[in-house]
């Protein structure tokens, strides 16, 4: 029998921690109850989930719809989209089964990437190899979660994008039953017309609007989010600490500009996982601690002072302790407060 494989292709960088990568976990247990109940899915569609950070890691390979388990969503550093993308084209070279004048194979591929912001690698290459030798073999959907992609570069590689805005549980619920919806629609028209291609579902009623490739941001770089990385002191456990750049025409503060940053907050991680899907190489880039408003507490222990700086250029979380002690490089100290502001080295995002 003929496969439609179906690849969902999940940006795991740090602006994602909390309530995106959240409602991304529970979004995938949606998406298996809906496709289980499907005949068509249930008859064509074979899924697999990749995760990309500064590196891929297929977390699902394909698999046929009535086997399909949501899988642990992880947490990584950087934004590889050069790296996912020659991922994704070796696993379609390798997996999906080509057409020969003795058989047919399975029909076009279809690509849900999601992501939330800017590459922190150059896919020239990448993008160049799937224009060349994939493009017309599978059909992709790029997804911005929230408005901080650049779509003239996410336009070299398909015309279909759209853009999610993200307005709490229930707009999320209702999207991720848009992708389920979506991937049934494909699954029909492949089992009762032969038509290949993602056939999306109707938009109404969900925070999704299509993107015209022209809708260009001027920025390379990512400034929408600045991500830290600390560890506890008293755990020796290590979690992020995210903070937001201020919305357009919005007031955290008086004080605060449209280049300051407010606090999200602060999520355990698991640091093997972490670095497994994190690039290697990244020198840090820094941000004045002036830019940021909140203090997060600790998420491992509870310590009220979650973002303290050691000498080493390292966060970690200090209680009510007399000497406290660095978990990256072992110093021990007093506790001091300072109103001067300095430089901190942030995650790749």
């Amino acid at each position: 029998m003929r496969r439609l494989p179906v690849y969902i292709v999940i940006d795991v960088s740090e602006s994602m921690v909390g309530q995106p990568i959240e409602q991304v976990r529970k979004g995938m247990r949606e998406i298996v109850q809906q496709l289980r109940s499907d005949p068509y899915a249930l008859e064509t569609a074979w899924v697999s989930v990749i995760a990309f950070a500064g590196r891929p890691k297929t977390l699902t390979p394909l698999t046929e719809t009535y086997c399909f388990f949501p899988p642990e969503i992880p947490i990584g550093g950087g934004t590889g989209l050069g790296a996912v993308l020659n991922h994704l084209m070796d696993d379609i070279e390798k997996n999906v089964v080509k057409t020969t004048p003795q058989r047919k194979g399975d029909w076009k591929p279809v690509v849900f990437l999601l992501t939330d912001g800017t590459p922190t690698d150059n896919p020239a290459s990448a993008i160049a190899r799937w224009n060349s030798n994939f493009r017309r073999r599978a059909s992709m959907t790029v997804i911005s979660i929230g408005d901080t992609i650049d779509p003239l570069l996410f336009g070299q590689l398909t015309d279909s994008i759209v853009r999610f805005n993200a307005d709490g549980e229930e707009s999320y619920k209702k999207f991720f039953k848009w992708i389920s919806a979506s991937v049934t629609a494909s699954s029909q028209s492949v089992a009762d017309f032969g038509e290949e291609g993602i056939k999306h579902a109707p938009m109404e009623g969900i925070n999704l609007e299509k993107v015209k490739v022209e809708d260009r941001g001027e920025s390379r770089t990512d400034e929408n989010f600045a991500v830290f990385e600390g560890k506890c002191q008293t755990t020796g456990n290590r979690y992020l600490i995210k903070y937001a750049r201020r919305p357009e025409g919005m007031r955290f503060g008086s004080d605060m500009s449209a280049t300051d940053f407010r606090l999200v907050g602060a999520y355990a991680i698991d640091g093997d996982v972490y670095d497994s899907l994190s690039a290697s190489g990244y020198v840090p880039r820094t941000i004045s601690v002036s830019r940021l408003y909140g203090q997060p507490v600790c998420p491992c222990c509870g310590n009220q002072h979650g973002f303290v700086t050691c000498t080493c250029g390292r966060i970690f979380c200090v209680g009510e302790e007399e000497t406290i002690r660095c978990p990256w490089c072992g110093v021990e100290g007093t506790l001091k407060v300072t109103d001067e502001a300095f430089d901190v080295g942030r995650t790749q995002g």
